[in-house]
């Protein structure tokens, strides 16, 4: 997704501030969408600004410097309609834990177990995090939500389900690896 069409689908929902894009694109609830760097937001939002997708306007905070708040403009909502509407390009899944999965055979169990258990520890954060936007009122947001929970359940219930295979798979011995006794 470019930082574009992630800007204003964000002000699709509401009315923010550049800082508040980032946070939301960064960690937040729009944070599943796409990789969106700090640097590109700003000139992004200047650029929409200049073609009339978004308006800014200055708010005052007290003892603050005033902010810049933006809104997506009528023809900011057709543009993304029109971004959207474009077949979505394949999701991007990149794991160094799948890294080690298919490496086990030339690692010690003891890394793949503690790879393993990181990779738990880790979707079960992800499914807490998900979770806690539940229950939505926006239906099509509560359905993406139930979605990412459905692929990480899945996910999880795989690793647990087939720890004993991947472990049986990783070498026997920690003697090539005296990393992996520390």
């Amino acid at each position: 997704m470019n930082v574009r069409t992630l800007c204003l689908a964000v002000l699709h929902f509401k009315d923010a501030s550049g800082y508040e894009i980032r946070k939301l694109s960064v960690e937040g609830s729009f944070s599943y969408f796409g990789d969106v760097s700090f640097g590109s937001i700003y000139p992004t939002l200047a650029k929409l600004e200049d073609e009339g997708l978004v308006t800014a306007r200055e708010e005052t905070q007290p003892g603050k410097p005033a902010r810049k708040i933006y809104s997506i403009t009528d023809k900011g909502r057709e543009v993304l309609r029109g971004d959207l509407s474009r077949p979505p390009a394949p999701d991007i899944f990149r794991s160094e834990f799948l890294l080690i999965a298919v490496c086990a055979p030339i690692l010690p169990k003891t890394i793949v177990a503690a790879a393993i258990d990181r990779a738990i520890q880790h979707i079960e954060a992800d499914i807490e995090q998900i979770g806690g936007h539940l229950p939505c009122d926006d239906l099509a947001s509560d359905w993406a939500i139930r979605y990412g929970l459905a692929c990480n359940q899945t996910a999880l219930d795989y690793l647990r389900t087939n720890r004993d295979a991947l472990l049986a798979i990783a070498s026997e011995t920690d003697a090539r690896h005296p990393e992996a006794a520390e």
